[in-house]
């Protein structure tokens, strides 16, 4: 078994909740948190400086693109990631395997590994759990996945057992494979929408020993219910002293949830790419800046964030920005979005600390009108 580098701080007494501390090469992460996804080496529309004023703790990196674009080899040459886009923070990578998956007819899945087309030139190229491995060890991220199958969520129960034992393989030989001193690995648990299959897998995988263990196939497709049932199912078994990571999700409904039944770490686009689409999230629920309403509001976007945009800029020149096809409307609503996502998990973390998350989650509905079983 891995010896865990995560403290277990402190439990809320109303809930499930936790309260940790992470160690890594760059520093300690409070959890639970929330990871910005830069998935080729930066996170869209943002400079190390600014994640650094939203406070974002530990960012997201991808293999897959990484591996395709520049090259491992030569972020390694380098210096690694971290010298490579200036950010000395944490960084997790993923394996590769959800994208490789989302390639759908590009791909071919055998016990060996997945042989995919390349969507940006069309080349073939062969991904193998080792393979995945060192990938991650060259680009020098302070937490790697172990590379797993991501069935859907409509895949048949047949399917997803024999998938799944296929992700315990793969886990063992991703162990085998790790050789890079200080870089921490995590398994990955999946199973679908079955109870009993993630029971299963998560035994398999936990008897396997791992720094850390995460849910994948979530967010794949299937409604709210299925997947807060997953998570409520999941978290007994989940081992207490290490940290726990839900792959993929990031409604803010979602993490409120997800923190409230014991997870600590969360990754999602969303909050990137709907600040570029113009969807925003504040204090009272989504906004979207397009809408004609915002034309001549010369307020803030949320009167109840400290962010420098709410703090500096008017809905109506938000609005503005983007109908021009301003590059700084990608900027400005991205910082935003992302304050707002990370300032989320703060206020948990404090709501937890004080044994008060149920009156937060309470609050948290009330003030975004969303009709909840509390």
């Amino acid at each position: 078994m891995s010896t865990s580098l995560f403290t277990l701080l402190h439990r809320d007494a109303s809930c499930g909740a936790r309260l940790g501390s992470l160690n890594t090469l760059h520093g300690a992460i409070e959890t639970p948190i929330f990871m910005p996804v830069g998935t080729n080496a930066t996170v869209k529309a943002m400079t190390p400086d600014d994640l650094l004023a939203v406070n974002a703790q530990i960012i997201l990196s991808n293999t897959y693109h990484l591996y395709l674009r520049p090259g491992h080899r030569l972020v390694e040459q380098l210096g690694g990631l971290h010298s490579f886009m200036n950010w000395h923070r944490p960084i997790l990578t993923d394996s590769g395997g959800f994208q490789v998956f989302s390639l759908g007819e590009l791909r071919k899945i055998s016990e060996e590994g997945v042989r995919f087309q390349s969507h940006l030139d069309g080349s073939y190229h062969f991904l193998t759990p080792e393979l995945s491995i060192g990938i991650q060890e060259a680009l020098g991220a302070d937490i790697i996945m172990c590379f797993d199958e991501c069935p859907p969520a409509t895949a048949e129960y047949d399917y997803v057992s024999r998938s799944l034992e296929m992700t315990t393989r793969w886990a063992r030989r991703c162990k085998q494979a790790h050789r890079r001193e200080g870089q921490q690995l995590f398994g990955i648990i999946q199973g679908g929408m079955h109870y009993d299959l993630r029971a299963r897998s998560l035994e398999q995988i936990f008897e396997i020993g791992f720094d850390g263990y995460a849910l994948g196939g979530l967010s794949v497709g299937e409604e709210k219910e299925q997947m807060y049932g997953v998570m409520e199912a999941c978290a007994p078994l989940m081992p207490q002293d290490h940290p726990r990571y839900i792959m993929g999700i990031g409604a803010p409904q979602d993490l409120v949830e997800a923190v409230w039944h014991g997870y600590d770490m969360f990754d999602c686009v969303m909050p990137t790419r709907n600040a570029r689409n113009g969807m925003l999230f504040t204090s009272q629920g989504r906004i979207n800046i397009k809408a004609k309403i915002f034309e001549e509001d010369s307020g803030p976007l949320d009167p109840e964030c400290g962010c420098h945009v709410c703090r500096n800029y008017s809905r109506a020149y938000l609005r503005h920005l983007y109908r021009a096809g301003e590059i700084l409307a990608s900027n400005l609503n991205t910082y935003h979005n992302l304050y707002y996502f990370l300032d989320l998990m703060r206020q948990m973390r404090e709501a937890i600390k004080n044994d008060n998350l149920a009156g937060f989650r309470r609050e948290f509905y009330a003030k975004q009108q969303i009709h909840h079983k509390i």
